[in-house]
């Protein structure tokens, strides 16, 4: 393992920090690690979920239980997809 030294921080997050690591019954330096380790997973999630499509939001709401059915649900939302992702760039009509 290695070290690492954090510069410059406000006494007040340096306060925050270490009644935190008292509540959790951790040393200032573990609850440190902790904060990081939540963060780097919540920043990888937030990114996990912008790529997902529109079916593997949806699918935990709307899922239940049926393979066929939620493989067809999947397939149809796959197809709205490709479509909606083709509408781009295309000229808007002259309605005059």
């Amino acid at each position: 393992m290695s070290d690492l030294l954090i510069r410059d921080i406000s006494e007040p997050m340096k306060q925050d920090i270490a009644e935190r690591a008292k509540q959790a019954g951790r040393s200032l330096s573990d609850e440190a690690k902790e904060l990081l380790r939540k963060a780097l997973v919540a920043e990888n999630s937030e990114k996990e979920s912008s790529r997902l499509s529109a079916w593997e939001l949806l699918r935990p709401i709307l899922y239940d239980g049926d393979d066929a059915a939620a493989t067809e649900y999947a397939r149809i939302m796959d197809e709205i997809e490709v479509e909606r992702k083709k509408d781009f760039g295309r000229p808007v009509e002259d309605f005059e």
